[in-house]
């Protein structure tokens, strides 16, 4: 066991500030890497406020972080696809039972006794997981991702989480060239949607309330925008879609966006909102239209992103901070006064 350096929250109303927390020695099977950057998720912000309690309660001192990439310092014995000086990414996940019907489907996301980044049973330490807001983190080999060398790497993090969650329901619903895809927000999750649809040659169009954003989302890769709250640019795309990205975590009618599909065309949630959407069950049924979820993706389909990404030139817009900054970045982040995802300069860390 060795001591990194790393910023968590004691309480759910503490500032994250500057501590020192264990790390396992490495493995026959483990990946130890030196972090350069981390992406901040929203989620880091919900776990770190205890806004999930009802179904997964913080446990502090919290370390949060599940966008991590950085550079192979030290193998174990039996690693076979790492080597120090690599770079290497680590996403949501760093653990699961390996056995399950969902991980022998490389669906590793759904696995009952999957451990997460942080906020998970750590087994080697006991205690819980700490995650990438830190200077150095082990993880088992199969949880270790390859980045692609020509990515800037501090807009790579954010893919680790956004990327991966926008990249999954895309490909399970087919979305190509000729496809008609539209992204409901412009935010963190939305921005990827949008780049990531553009890549796969599908016709996109953007959701939003806010006219303020056509430009930005035109200049991101979208064809189209449209005004969600304009009745009548609505009607004009109304049962024209094949596939929806919702990407909005809030409160809002999901109604009218199953209305813009057309016969047989899915919906897809990303955003959690909190509490539950009223779903019209003729919406669906006229038209045979669907509504689904997806979290994240599994370790195979999250190398098969960064690889897409690396071919594409593909990486999240970002704004680089210190370590510093980041309880700054929380209120900037509730506020939504970011294009689109901070990322934090773990070389900051070694000032502390």
């Amino acid at each position: 066991m060795y001591n990194a350096k790393a910023y968590s929250a004691a309480s759910a109303t503490a500032p994250l500030a500057s501590t020192t927390i264990p790390r396992r020695d490495t493995t026959d099977r483990d990946v130890q890497i030196e972090i350069l950057y981390c992406g901040i998720c929203h989620s880091d912000l919900h776990t770190v406020r205890n806004e999930w309690e009802s179904v997964m309660p913080t446990v502090y001192p919290c370390v949060p972080g599940h966008e991590i990439v950085g550079r192979v310092v030290k193998v174990g014995s039996a690693v076979t696809k790492f080597k120090p000086g690599d770079l290497a990414g680590v996403g949501c996940l760093v653990d699961s039972d390996h056995t399950c019907p969902n991980c022998r489907a490389d669906v590793e996301q759904l696995c009952p006794n999957a451990t997460f980044t942080y906020n998970s049973p750590d087994k080697h330490l006991e205690g819980i997981t700490y995650g990438g807001y830190s200077d150095s983190i082990v993880v088992d080999e199969h949880f270790v991702l390859r980045v692609p060398a020509n990515l800037d790497l501090a807009g790579v993090a954010p893919l680790l989480c956004a990327g991966i969650t926008t990249y999954s329901p895309m490909r399970r619903w087919g979305v190509t060239t000729g496809t008609k895809v539209g992204v409901v927000g412009l935010g963190g999750l939305g921005h990827m949607g949008v780049k990531l649809a553009r890549a796969f040659g599908a016709h996109v169009a953007v959701f939003t309330t806010s006219p303020g954003k056509k430009e930005d989302a035109l200049r991101l890769g979208a064809h189209e925008v449209i005004i969600s709250t304009n009745a009548e640019e609505m009607q004009q795309h109304a049962g024209s879609f094949d596939f929806i990205l919702d990407t909005i975590a809030a409160e809002h009618d999901i109604n009218a966006y199953i209305t813009m599909l057309g016969r047989d065309g899915n919906l897809t949630l990303v955003g959690a909102p909190e509490k539950p959407l009223a779903v019209s069950a003729f919406g669906l049924l006229f038209g045979r239209r669907s509504l689904s979820g997806s979290l994240i993706g599994g370790l195979k389909e999250t190398q098969e992103m960064l690889d897409f990404c690396g071919a594409h030139n593909i990486t999240a817009d970002v704004e680089v901070i210190p370590i510093q900054k980041v309880n700054e970045a929380y209120e900037r982040l509730l506020k939504s006064d970011v294009k689109y995802r901070f990322s934090i300069d773990m070389a900051s860390l070694k000032s502390e």
